[in-house]
């Protein structure tokens, strides 16, 4: 194993962290740990009006809910710290400097508007709309003259003339043309730098190996490239992995449903669920497997398996692998993981005993935690609320009521109801009403939980005791005789 691979994740926080920044994160995580290498997270601040430490912190949890731990980072150091860019302007400053003094770098003085008007112009004429470098060419006096007088300056790289070529883990060998770069900021006005700048800056002092982030920053690789060579800096490699889609192939959204990590914590989905689906969007395992533990997904990551494709978001495959998931939990982490839930919808929850037979009969009924409340709802309401027609049809015929009393008179006859006792009664009923099959064994599921379909019957009947079947079976006579 090659122990010095270093690759970094490096979220901006500027909102929650999406589904696809979170899949960039998983397979750096991977790689790092498949390489015995390192992972480091590195949160990159520069946008102060939309940064927030709140979703400095949501990253933190996100992560750390993930399973996706770092070995470096703002919140645990590391020898190349500080690991947010708000905190390395210096350094930025420093490097700018370099280049302006080597002459890959000029100050530009032009403003919004003028640039606004250049691009306009170049529109209208059907010229490239890259900056005309009209700046590059200002002379000492003339720079001296402008900054006396107010105006600040941003920095541009001077781009050479040659063509940038590179080979991605990926995507395989790519080139760009010099006339389709155009001289681009590297340093504003204000003195932040701009993402191609700063990245480049810290993923050299922080001897990142290889920079593995969407394909949407493909165009971005070049840039950083002739900033790296400029520097005289070591070009790490680049694995540029596809986009993710929504089922209708667009760019995946809020319109696609949940797109952030802490929507579907809160949904209920598992986090080695999420790892194992949002890993194979873009990457498959040799074997053909598609459950596949984190240690499996650890030991088999290879960058060959990468698709170039872009990779559509199945939500239906991901809640049936999720259902899987859960159906292999521990049945006693499974009541922990459900308690928030029961709690939230106002169940209650102090028999976990009790609880832990319910999560069990629901256990194979839920592909997320957060649909396990409507399932549980028959086993906390005190009366039958909703009832669809089919149901109140079948509850009003004449062999319906005859097994609700002959239940009702079996029932009252004994102290305690069980799976056992609950046979025992039915077999009575039976042989008392001559009412067999669906029409012996609907009505009374209907009474006690107003569906047509749900878990085990005799378990339903063992979990709602006998004072509470007597109850809804009462009441259920009482209003549809």
């Amino acid at each position: 194993m090659n122990n010095d691979v270093r690759v970094r994740f490096a979220p901006s926080p500027t909102g929650h962290l999406h589904i696809g920044n979170a899949r960039t994160a998983i397979l750096n995580w991977l790689f790092a740990r498949h390489m015995d290498g390192k992972f480091i997270l590195r949160i990159e601040d520069t946008d102060q009006e939309r940064s927030k430490e709140e979703y400095t912190e949501q990253i933190y949890d996100d992560l750390n809910w993930l399973g996706l731990n770092w070995d470096e980072g703002p919140d645990v150091g590391g020898d190349f710290k500080p690991y947010k860019q708000s905190e390395r302007l210096d350094i930025y400053a420093k490097y700018t400097n370099i280049l302006l003094e080597t002459g890959h770098a000029y100050k530009c003085f032009c403003t919004p508007e003028e640039l606004d008007a250049m691009r306009k112009e170049a529109i209208e004429k059907g010229t490239s709309i890259n900056y005309d470098r009209r700046c590059l060419h200002l002379n000492r006096e003339e720079i001296l003259e402008k900054e006396k007088s107010g105006l600040k300056a941003a920095i541009r790289f001077k781009v050479p003339e040659k063509e940038v070529k590179f080979t991605d883990l990926v995507k395989g060998d790519i080139s760009f043309q010099h006339e389709n770069i155009g001289d681009f900021v590297i340093m504003r006005t204000e003195g932040i730098p701009t993402y191609n700048f700063a990245a480049v800056i810290d993923d050299h002092l922080m001897d990142i190996t290889h920079i593995i982030r969407g394909d949407d920053h493909v165009s971005n690789t070049p840039k950083q490239i002739l900033i790296y060579n400029a520097l005289g800096f070591d070009v790490p490699e680049f694995a540029h992995i596809p986009m993710i889609l929504g089922h209708d192939r667009l760019r995946l959204s809020k319109r696609h449903g949940a797109t952030s990590i802490d929507e579907y914590q809160s949904q209920g989905y598992l986090p080695e669920a999420l790892i194992n689906f949002l890993s194979l969007l873009s990457w498959s395992s040799e074997s053909g497997d598609e459950i596949l533990s984190i240690d499996r997904l650890v030991k088999e990551f290879d960058f060959k398996r990468v698709s170039k494709s872009a990779a559509v978001f199945d939500v239906e495959k991901l809640n049936w692998m999720n259902g899987q998931y859960i159906r292999d939990k521990n049945p006693d982490e499974l009541v922990d993981l459900v308690i928030p839930y029961f709690k939230k919808a106002g169940y209650a929850v102090d028999d976990r005993e009790r609880v832990g037979k319910i999560v069990k009969a629901l256990q194979e009924k839920i592909e997320y935690l957060d649909q396990i409340n409507k399932h549980a709802e028959i086993f906390f309401q005190d009366s039958i609320q909703n009832m669809d027609p089919e149901a109140r049809a079948l509850i009003r015929k004449d062999s319906s009521q005859k097994v609700f009393w002959s239940f009702l008179r079996e029932l009252k006859s004994i102290d305690h109801i069980d799976v056992n006792a609950f046979r025992v009664i039915m077999k009575t009923v039976q042989k008392e009403t001559g009412v067999m099959g669906k029409d012996l064994w609907m009505p009374i599921r209907i009474g006690l939980t107003g569906r047509i379909h749900g878990p085990d019957l005799p378990l339903v009947v063992e979990l709602l005791g006998k004072n509470k079947c007597q109850k809804l079976i009462e009441d259920i006579v009482n209003r549809y005789s």
